[in-house]
């Protein structure tokens, strides 16, 4: 029996964000007789996919944080190259970060090292300029540069050529069913509450604090309404204090990390992400499959817009013109959206038949 090629998938951790639940999607989805996932991790903590990962013959390591300034990182990363001589290709998700990774592997002679952008910008924090610099020296060290949408592979790889690997889901894990929106209506206790919802990590790019902000003028307008937000993150104590201070902690619902995301999104009537950047954001795919209308920011990609579902509104809008506009959709009816998504390109099965072939043929160039 031929063995699978083995791809090094470089991440930070396997915790259920965009980037970790595409590439799991990918994973569950690809010939794991012809291919197998096995992920370089930079956190020493089990995380919400590894349990899966091993079961799917998946292998995890584990290196301390990318420090880029670090010469003892480098210096286990290249160790770790050389015990791992049976890697020909290393897939790398560390954003402009990853030129360190791909230099290293580039020394180890990788053959195929892929650097994978999954957003248009970066927090303007004390790395950015950091990241700026070696963002510069990515294709240097890449011999294949992927992206999530054309914003995220234009700002990541300027002039540079790069194929686009779509945020595919599972359509038809999200086709709405009026049944389970009553069954998770009835556990979230929500009754007829008119209900908003965002699926994101607490983090700055996706501007919970805004969403607060609209949510807070939408029950000014309509009192019987509810803010459903899924997900956790290093923000999250921030947005609850903000939450306490709107006297908001009676309609809004913090589920934390959740395995359920398509019941979730049956339960809502509205999704709504104010983001700061993205990538192409796969949240916003699951949405439309799910039949949602679906609210943007001028900063998300509209590229994302897949159905007639998705309205984009400028960040310089007022909170009470996006609460006006959310609320024109209260009595919009739901509708299955399948056939739309895997007319647009974005149903994994066909994804990840092109993903598998593209390794291949590296393997065999």
């Amino acid at each position: 029996m031929i063995e699978p090629i083995r791809v090094l998938h470089v991440v930070t951790y396997m915790g259920r964000g965009g980037l970790e639940t595409m590439l799991m999607n990918y994973y569950r989805h690809i010939d794991r007789d012809k291919i197998q996932f096995d992920f370089l991790v930079h956190r020493d903590f089990e995380a919400d996919y590894d349990s899966e990962i091993l079961s799917l013959g998946g292998k995890i390591y584990h290196l301390p944080k990318l420090n880029p300034l670090s010469l003892n990182y480098r210096k286990q990363l290249d160790s770790f190259f050389k015990q791992h001589k049976e890697y020909k290709i290393v897939h790398v998700h560390q954003d402009c970060l990853s030129a360190i990774v791909l230099k290293v592997a580039k020394k180890a002679e990788i053959s195929v090292r892929i650097a994978h952008s999954h957003s248009s910008s970066q927090d303007k924090n004390v790395k950015y300029l950091i990241k700026l610099f070696y963002r510069q020296f990515i294709p240097k060290y890449a011999t294949d540069l992927f992206a999530c949408g054309r914003e995220a592979g234009d700002w990541m790889f300027k002039e540079k050529n790069y194929h686009v690997v779509r945020n595919a889901i599972s359509s038809k894990d999200y086709i709405y069913k009026s049944n389970i929106r009553m069954k998770i209506r009835e556990d979230l206790n929500l009754k007829n509450d008119f209900t908003i919802g965002l699926v994101g990590r607490f983090s700055y790019p996706k501007n919970h604090d805004f969403l607060l902000d609209i949510f807070n003028e939408l029950v000014n307008i309509n009192p019987n309404s509810k803010l459903l937000l899924v997900g956790d993150g290093d923000l999250r104590l921030q947005i609850e204090e903000k939450i306490n201070k709107l006297t908001l902690k009676d309609k809004v619902i913090l589920t934390g990390v959740r395995t359920d995301i398509s019941d979730l999104l049956q339960a809502m009537d509205v999704f709504v992400m104010p983001s700061l950047y993205e990538g192409l954001p796969l949240s916003i795919i699951e949405a439309q499959a799910s039949g949602l209308p679906c609210f943007i920011s001028d900063k998300v990609p509209i590229e994302c817009k897949k159905t007639d579902l998705v309205t984009q509104i400028s960040l310089s809008e007022s909170p009470e013109y996006w609460a006006k506009q959310i609320l024109h959709t209260k009595d919009i009816e739901r509708r299955n959206t399948y056939e739309e998504i895997v007319e647009s390109g974005f149903d994994i099965e066909e994804n990840a038949k092109l993903l598998q072939e593209f390794y291949i043929r590296k393997v065999g160039d």
